[in-house]
């Protein structure tokens, strides 16, 4: 393997080599909003099954043709009590009255609750299907195929699938990426998304639309994840504190108040698919405006083509490149960059071991909690489409919150106060009694709050502990880790059929103690962008923040290993 120090003095001189060109041009401006537009159509589909997988009030469906008087009509469902309701009594979704024995009585002019008893009268199951309440909404893929009852099951199963989708696709993106460029593979699964949700509108039957929904995970978390990486990558330090954290959030809380909007206009789930395809076509022309990555590019030995994109810019921004840019870079043999990474190198050594376990671990339950928030608006009192709206209007202040401790607090002090606080908002929401709705969905609403400001924190946290030959790989992995979490999230909002407490106690304790074990991460705060796997930082990091020296050699590398807490670790052991 060839030396690391030439290396290591090349790649890190990126930033002071594209100096010239200034943080705020005309070059970083139109990337940061060409990015930040990219990403809305994100925002409409990630929790569009909110709306697609929403079960409307229903009831058994008693054939139009039976001689049925208007109170045995009125009366043929029994009562039942509802657990999300407090133990009201209310009519049965999945059982009626024997029809033979209603037809018996109505023929003989008895009436219910007078001359019969109810509680004597046997029941079955809805043996001619549902009844559903079109008020709300004129389709959804529940009422399209019926999940309910014995098919319940498969509205959290819908979900999770879409989410293993998700799974896949930050698992595969981060990989694909990082092999053969950011650009070809962001813009390929915007395409590949648009086709797929034009194919799904036509979908026959449910296992057809799961199979699709799949797929779409796998596209819309490729085109998130590289998008983020390749703006954090382009962008300078000031701005890409920005886009990591305010901007690229916003514009995702954009789409996400646009989603409640398109549902209220298109009721049917097919039309509210074609509108999703509308929206992902418009991102597809950014294609010609937005770059490779030039870090990547380096990191590939791909010297001229990060030189054009560079000089591009300059022109861009109006200003005259030096004649050779990267100087160093071409003094030089063969980088250690060219060296192919993959998803191993993340364990390879015990400090980058301890370090993503302990992301993976701060992910997993970040993604319970704000998927599980975000799913459960439908079951919140009042309108589904204004209580969506709310919840995406919180993460807008919450990503401004973010996008403000970011660029001037503690990341580990950022990340502990807010996932307690937030772990602690939605624990203490089964005490408040249940005649006070309002301020139930107020703490769930400062729960979302905190959790939204801890999503846009947790990905540029993620990027700036990395290097750049790992960073879309460890992004990737990281949001794969979370993902098994959020393939769970769906069957939270299902405990609420046994008890809605059980949803705030898991999802409050779980998120306050992560908040504690973020302590364990290291500083990255004022820290240069590392891209070498020597730059990174020391894991724990509670007592530790040194700036990486940019003559790091192969020697000072294995050194810093063999300090490490983790490394002492495992050496005693041995």
């Amino acid at each position: 393997m060839p030396a690391l120090t030439s290396d290591t003095s090349r790649i890190a001189d990126y930033e002071t080599a594209t100096s010239f060109l200034g943080e705020w041009g005309r070059f970083q401006q139109r990337i940061f909003f060409f990015l930040c537009l990219s990403l809305i159509p994100n925002g409409l589909t990630a929790l569009s099954a909110v709306f697609l997988l929403d079960t409307p009030a229903h009831r058994c469906l008693l054939p139009a043709h039976l001689n049925l008087s208007a109170a045995w009509r009125n009366s043929s469902i029994p009562l039942e009590e509802d657990a999300s309701r407090g133990g009201a009594s209310v009519p049965s979704r999945c059982s009626r009255y024997k029809l033979e024995h209603l037809l018996n009585y109505s023929d003989r002019d008895l009436l219910p609750g007078v001359d019969v008893n109810l509680s004597n009268v046997p029941t079955e199951g809805c043996l001619d299907g549902w009844q559903f309440d079109h008020s709300v909404y004129t389709s959804t893929v529940v009422t399209q195929w019926n999940l309910v009852c014995d098919e319940s099951w498969k509205k959290p199963f819908t979900s999770s699938i879409y989410f293993g989708g998700i799974l896949a696709g930050s698992f595969v993106s981060g990989q694909l990426s990082d092999r053969f460029g950011r650009k070809i593979v962001m813009f390929g699964t915007i395409g590949l998304q648009v086709v797929t949700t034009l194919i799904q509108v036509f979908s026959s039957n449910w296992i057809m639309f799961v199979i699709l929904y799949f797929l779409l995970g796998v596209e819309q978390i490729s085109n998130y994840l590289v998008a983020f990486v390749l703006g954090t990558e382009i962008l300078g330090s000031w701005v890409r504190t920005l886009f990591s954290t305010a901007g690229v959030s916003l514009f995702f809380a954009v789409g996400y108040m646009l989603l409640p909007l398109l549902a209220f206009f298109m009721r049917d789930w097919r039309q509210l698919q074609v509108g999703f395809m509308l929206t992902g076509c418009v991102s597809l022309p950014l294609f010609w405006f937005i770059p490779e990555s030039p870090r990547w590019l380096l990191s590939q030995g791909r010297i001229e083509e990060a030189e054009v994109i560079i000089q591009n810019a300059a022109k861009i921004n109006k200003i005259e490149p030096p004649a050779v840019i990267f100087r160093l870079l071409k003094n030089g043999g063969k980088t250690e960059e060219t060296k192919a990474h993959n998803i191993f190198d993340l364990l390879r050594s015990p400090n980058i071991r301890w370090l993503s376990v302990t992301m993976w671990l701060v992910w997993n339950t970040m993604t319970i909690s704000y998927y599980a928030l975000s799913l459960n608006t439908a079951n919140l009192h009042g309108n589904p489409f204004f209580n969506c709206f709310l919840s995406a209007v919180v993460e807008l202040p919450a990503y401004g919150v973010s996008w403000v401790m970011f660029r001037w607090c503690s990341r580990r002090f950022s990340l502990c106060s807010l996932l307690f606080a937030g772990g602690l908002f939605i624990f203490i929401i089964q005490l408040v009694p249940a005649h006070l709705v309002f301020l139930a969905i107020t703490f769930e609403m400062m729960g979302k709050f905190f959790v939204s400001t801890v999503f846009a924190i947790l990905y540029a946290y993620t990027a700036e502990l990395y290097p750049t030959v790992l960073r879309t790989t460890a992004v990737g992995a990281c949001s794969t880790a979370s993902r098994i979490g959020s393939l769970f999230a769906p069957y939270f909002i299902y405990l609420r059929t046994y008890s809605v407490s059980l949803l705030y106690i898991l999802v409050g304790s779980l998120t306050a103690l992560t908040g504690l074990l973020s302590l364990l991460l290291p500083e990255s705060f004022g820290m240069p962008l590392p891209d070498t796997i020597s730059q990174m930082q020391s894991f724990p990091g509670c007592c530790q923040k040194r700036p990486y020296a940019l003559t790091n050699t192969k020697e000072d590398e294995n050194t810093a290993e063999e300090k490490s807490p983790a490394r002492r670790s495992v050496v005693t052991q041995n």
